[in-house]
């Protein structure tokens, strides 16, 4: 099992949807100094990626995960454009070596039947399915918590999330399972994840309350990482969180949290 720090977080800017590659390749070094051994992020956006490709193979990071374009999956009308989208990303994952893409399912739409919405989410990612099997790529789809983040969006438990890429049927469409996000929604984190783990693309992290540094808040990580090793999973648990003191010192401190992990 691997760990990766999403960058976005630490020094998002609206103008680029992203963080500046001026910022963004000092903060991969902080990931590397810090003992990670990988980096994600939220959008490529408008930034120039040979840097950071550049930057990643010097540190000797692996990218573990981005994101695909926000397109609401839940309106048929605009799976085109969500294909569309899914085939750059696709490119932009090959060039960064990069396994898994996320996607939002989407928001909810006024005055829409649920189970049309529903129908439309399942259909759009079937679509997305062939194109992510062709690539050796996994789509992570990821349920965001309604209560404190994200009112209004479609796809707000894991629980609905597993059933739904049981109707999609591709083994390239899983879940990203936030740990932030679930303990919000449904907690019961480790039965939840232990039955479920066959259908788990990657995993978030951050403390609840505040969406801050793992080392904060009510989830007790030491088990729930040991927990997710002892299932055998291979792949990574992403940090993803938005730091309340210096970012260097909470690198560190998850870390040292890290290391008192035992499966």
């Amino acid at each position: 099992m691997k760990y990766s720090v999403c960058i976005d977080p630490f020094a998002f800017d609206p103008a680029v949807f992203g963080t500046p590659v001026d910022r963004f390749v000092p903060l991969m070094e902080q990931v590397a100094e810090a003992g990670f051994d990988a980096f994600e992020f939220w959008l490529p956006g408008k930034r120039d990626l040979e840097p950071v490709r550049a930057a990643k193979e010097r540190l000797g990071l692996e990218t573990a995960a981005f994101c695909t374009s926000f397109v609401n999956l839940c309106d048929a009308r605009l799976h085109d454009e969500y294909l569309a989208g899914l085939k750059v990303a696709i490119a932009q994952a090959k060039r960064l070596d990069c396994p898994t893409l996320i996607t939002q399912a989407g928001w909810t739409l006024e005055g829409v039947p649920h189970d049309l919405q529903r129908a439309n989410l399942v259909a759009g990612l079937r679509a997305a399915a062939p194109l992510v099997e062709a690539s050796g790529l996994t789509l992570a789809v990821e349920p965001l918590n309604t209560h404190v983040d994200h009112p209004g969006y479609f796809l707000p438990t894991c629980t609905e999330g597993f059933r739904l890429v049981d109707e999609v049927g591709s083994p390239n469409v899983k879940i990203l399972f936030d740990l932030y996000h679930q303990q919000i929604m449904e907690g019961d984190l480790i039965p939840s994840l232990t039955r479920n783990i066959g259908r788990i693309a990657h995993f978030h992290a951050a403390g609840h309350p505040g969406r801050h540094e793992i080392t904060t808040g009510e989830i007790r990580y030491e088990a729930v990482f040991a927990a997710i090793e002892a299932t055998g999973y291979a792949g990574c648990v992403g940090l993803e969180y938005f730091p309340s003191h210096d970012i260097g010192t909470g690198l560190r401190e998850a870390r040292k949290l890290i290391g008192r992990t035992r499966a």
